[in-house]
Formats: structure tokens, sequence, C-alpha cells
């Protein structure tokens, strides 16, 4: 573009050096600066600016000369419009530096937010990919995260009611919690317990702080409002180290799909709990189900925001029609293709954040 910008300054001056004495071209100079300036920085569009103006002189020079009234209007009035062009390219430049240390600082958060999962844990291999509805972001309400205990590994998928950054200090709370305590519970349902009890009261903390005064017999109802405007669907795994078995609690999130070569069965839980953070509405017993999990075997858990995105028809994504033509693949591969093709499905941006997260047992 800066080349084309010089061009057109020796296509100008040329020709308006050639034309008839009643044609003017050369106010049209102007136009190589203004170019440069949005591809280019301050330096080169002032060097472009000081050219044009080089271009305008020789126009006069070779016309009726350059003390010409009209030709001191001319250079005056490409001189101010030149100065005002490089201006605002130094403030441009400013901001875009203001904004890529803030981008940073956003990145280097939202990574420590959402770690990247390990390649191999324990006996597993692990893949994950992550698609932010938000323009900019690498993360918003979606999470996963991975832990070690001493039998085996737990994994956690969630996905915070709503989307985008308004949703991460409810993912940061849960995973947390999360990684304080998946290897101080021995079971899966104390630990479910145990990260409702902190989602409920993290979230309940914003709308204690900003709920109105209200008159005494309606407190009991506004709690009740309060805290049903927020919670976190997930999925706790357990899979032990020894045994051919997977753990799960399924609260109020789509459930995982085993892979097998024979098939796609979806892990449906027989007793769902109620999503995190709504466990002080009723309540809850935590159950685990178990379902088989071999050498071999995969498992994709994901996020609503999969398999609610939707085409120009309006149609949700098939996510298990697209994975049963890519089983042999390996998970980075699945994932990778996954990506790919659930973009493509969208036309390239989700109505809301996805996650998918992939889980094969080494031999």
């Amino acid at each position: 573009m800066t080349a084309l910008s010089l061009a057109l300054i020796v296509v100008i001056t040329v020709v308006d050096i050639v034309s008839p004495p009643d044609i003017h071209l050369g106010p049209l100079l102007i136009v190589a600066p203004a170019l440069t300036a949005s591809v280019a920085g301050p330096r080169a569009t002032a060097g472009v600016a000081l050219l044009a103006l080089a271009g305008l002189t020789v126009i006069g020079l070779a016309r009726d000369g350059v003390t010409t009234a009209n030709h001191e209007t001319q250079l005056g009035a490409q001189l101010a419009v030149s100065v005002l062009i490089v201006g605002l390219r130094v403030l441009r430049a400013r901001h875009e530096r203001e904004l890529a240390q803030v981008r940073s600082v956003s990145e280097a958060a939202q990574r420590v937010l959402l770690r990247p999962l390990p390649e191999r844990i324990g006996p597993l291999h692990l893949a994950s990919v992550y698609l932010a509805a938000e323009a900019e972001a690498q993360v918003g309400g979606d999470l996963y995260a991975a832990a070690r205990t001493t039998t085996g590994t737990r994994l956690l998928v969630g996905d915070v009611r709503g989307k985008g950054l308004p949703s991460l200090g409810d993912a940061a709370l849960l995973l947390g919690a999360f990684r304080a305590a998946a290897h101080l519970y021995p079971d899966l349902p104390g630990l479910a317990a145990y990260l409702d009890g902190t989602v409920s009261w993290g979230l309940a903390q914003p709308a204690e702080q900003s709920r109105p005064q209200r008159a005494p017999g309606e407190e009991a109802d506004a709690a009740a409002e309060d805290g049903g405007e927020s919670f976190i669907t997930a999925v706790l795994l357990d899979i032990p180290d020894d045994g051919s078995a997977v753990r799960l609690i399924d609260c109020g999130h789509p459930p995982p799909l085993l892979l097998r070569p024979d098939g796609i069965t979806t892990l449906a839980a027989r007793h769902p709990a109620p999503p995190l953070g709504l466990g002080d509405l009723a309540p809850v017993r935590y159950e685990t189900e178990t379902f088989p999990f071999h050498p071999g075997d995969r498992l994709l858990i994901y996020t609503d925001g999969v398999i609610e995105a939707r085409d120009a028809h309006g149609n949700f994504y098939p996510l298990a029609e697209r994975l049963a033509a890519r089983q042999g693949e390996s998970p980075a591969v699945l994932l990778n293709h996954l990506h790919r093709d659930l973009l493509a499905h969208a036309g390239g941006r989700l109505g809301d954040d996805a996650a998918m997260v992939v889980v094969e047992r080494l031999p």
C-alpha cells in the first residue's frame, strides 16, 4: 500500500504536468498520505506527505510557477491537511500501543485462569479446545480442569450461565475451588457438594450486595429470585488408574460421549444433579454413575455451545454425526477437525462460548 501511495504521487504529478492548463490534479496528491496512514506508521506517513508536497511543488514549477496565489493556496491547504493526517496517525499509534499492552495483560490473565490441559496425565491422553464467543477473548464462561489424585485423575468441565467476559469471575470461582479440593475428597459426591457450596456462596455475594431494600415479608422470595439468577452446569469425572471404568456426576450438563470402534454411546446419568449454585434451593443428593472405559476408548466432554451452534438455516451442529466419520483419529487431530468444522457450520462466529475435551485411556 505504501508503494501504491508513491506510485500515485508520480502518476498524479506527471498527468497534471501534461494536462491542459485549465485542469488541476495536484490537490489529489493528498490521497497518498491518507492512504499511507491506514497501513503504515507516523514516520512513513510523514515521509509520503513530504513527497506529495514535493510533487505539488514540481507541478507548480513546470506550469505557471510556485509563487502564484492559486498554487500557494494549494500548497498551504495540502500542508495543513498533511499535518492533520500525521497528527491523527500519531494518536492512533499511541492507542495501538495501549491496546497491545492491555491485550497482553488480558491474555496472560486468561491463560492463568484456564490453564492448558497436559497432553499426558497418568494413563490418559488429553486434548482440549476452547472457542470464546466474545471478540478478542481467549476464554469466557466455559471451563475445564484436570487434577491428579492418589488413585487416578479427576476432570471438571463446566459452563457458567451467560457468555463472554462477564462470566469470567464465576468460572474463576469454580476453577479455584476444584483445584484446591480435587485431591482432598475421596469420593465424587463429597467433592460435588463442596463445589456446590462454594459456588452458591460465591454467587450469592454480588446478589446480596446489589439487592435493594425490601419489606420483611418479601425477603424469602427475593432470596430465591437472586439465588436462581446464576448457576454453573458441570460434569465431574473420576478415572482410576487401575481398572476400566469412569465415574461421573452430571450437574445439569450435556452428557459426555463415549467413542469406541463399534460406535458412539451417550453417558447419560440416571440420576442427574442440579447445576452448581442451586443447592441452597433444595436438598441435593449426589450419586456417582459408573460406565465402562477400556484402554483405547475415548471420551468427548463438551459444553452446550457446541451442540447449540446454528448454521444459516437455524440447524444445530450434528456433533454425534460428525464424530462418527472421524473415529480413527487421535484426540488432537479429532479436536482440530471439530474446531474447524464447528466454525464452518456457524459461519465463522459462535453465539456462545464452546469447549471440548477428549480423554483417551492408553494401554
